[in-house]
């Protein structure tokens, strides 16, 4: 079968490989998989941003969908024939996450998603959405499963807030999505007045140019009235913080997910403590939730924004520079199961 391999730093060490033929074990599903979708946390991935803990060669990516074709001799959940997506946590079924379970991702330590077929324990698969086609799948086990705890399992996100999202990235439009389905008013920030229209239309209430306002903590807590915003989606980290927290109303909770402006910021203390302010660590999410997000999202038939470039499995390596230039809007998925 045909996959891409890992064997260095950086989208130019993605070769086109042929791997054996996987064998499910008993608690095992094997899967062919039709459609994968990239993540932020793969590209960190393969420019060697996990360090030691990514073996090489290695097949990248958490997040892809398909169907299965054989089950292992003790399998009770799946059939051949069902329509399944991965988990980003393979072992991490409900609660609070373990060690054990946070060990267990996707895409780096274990294998990942960007080949043909691959087997899967049970426990790391779940039914997707009844309206979904595989490639509208393959983009939620990272992205919309981290939006849904975020603001469903951490928070209590409904039509009495206010929520803010940073960016157009996956994370970030899942969140306003979710947001709106939830009944909340959302604001939206970004530096191309191009991808504002964009989430304009998507359903964002107001939004805010952050190279034109800078202070876009302030604007947005202007937007609210002076309160300020319930819940914020931080994807953007060390930069963007201080601005997260200037926007937060009293009691609010910032969601921190990722960091694409740096890892490591100075925090003024008061403007945490004084409002209450609660700063919750958001790593994906458990089956259990990636199952009740797959229920919400079929009950409202809501589909996920996907970026129009296409890629089959042989164009991975311009997948992930289109990713890293950052020309997508929506979510970048690659096609597996066409030939190439």
């Amino acid at each position: 079968m045909r996959a891409i391999v890992l064997h260095g730093t950086g989208p130019t060490a993605l070769q086109l490989e042929e791997l054996p033929e996987p064998e499910p074990k008993p608690h095992e599903v094997l899967v062919q998989l039709e459609h994968a979708s990239l993540n932020f946390r793969d590209l960190v991935v393969i420019v060697g941003g996990y360090g030691a803990q990514m073996a090489m060669p290695s097949v990248p990516c958490s997040d892809g969908a398909g169907t299965v074709r054989r089950v292992g001799s003790e399998v009770t959940r799946f059939a051949p024939g069902d329509k399944v997506m991965t988990t980003f946590f393979q072992r991490w079924p409900a609660g609070v996450p373990t060690a054990h379970a946070l060990s267990s991702s996707l895409g780096g330590p274990l294998e990942g998603t960007l080949r043909e077929r691959a087997c899967f324990p049970e426990e790391g698969l779940v039914r997707i959405p009844s309206h979904m086609t595989t490639r509208q799948a393959a983009t939620l086990p990272c992205a919309a499963v981290t939006a849904w705890n975020a603001l469903t399992v951490l928070d209590h996100v409904g039509p009495s807030h206010t929520v803010l999202v940073q960016g157009t990235g996956g994370v970030s439009l899942f969140a306003l999505q979710l947001s709106k389905l939830l009944g909340a008013r959302v604001i939206a920030t970004s530096s191309s007045d191009e991808k504002l229209a964009r989430v304009k239309a998507l359903g964002a209430d107001e939004t805010i140019n952050y190279v034109r306002d800078p202070e876009w903590g302030k604007a947005a807590k202007a937007l609210t009235g002076g309160r300020g915003v319930d819940h914020i989606v931080e994807v953007g980290g060390a930069g963007t913080l201080a601005q997260s927290l200037r926007a937060a109303a009293p009691g609010a909770c910032i969601s921190l997910i990722g960091v694409l402006s740096g890892a490591k910021q100075a925090i003024h203390l008061p403007h945490v403590f004084l409002p209450q302010v609660r700063l919750q660590g958001v790593v994906v999410g458990s089956r259990q939730t990636a199952e009740d997000l797959a229920r919400a999202l079929s009950h409202h038939r809501l589909e996920p924004v996907i970026d129009p470039q296409t890629f089959l499995l042989a164009d991975a390596p311009a997948a992930f520079e289109h990713l890293q230039a950052q020309r997508h809007v929506g979510k970048v998925v690659i096609d597996i199961g066409q030939a190439s």
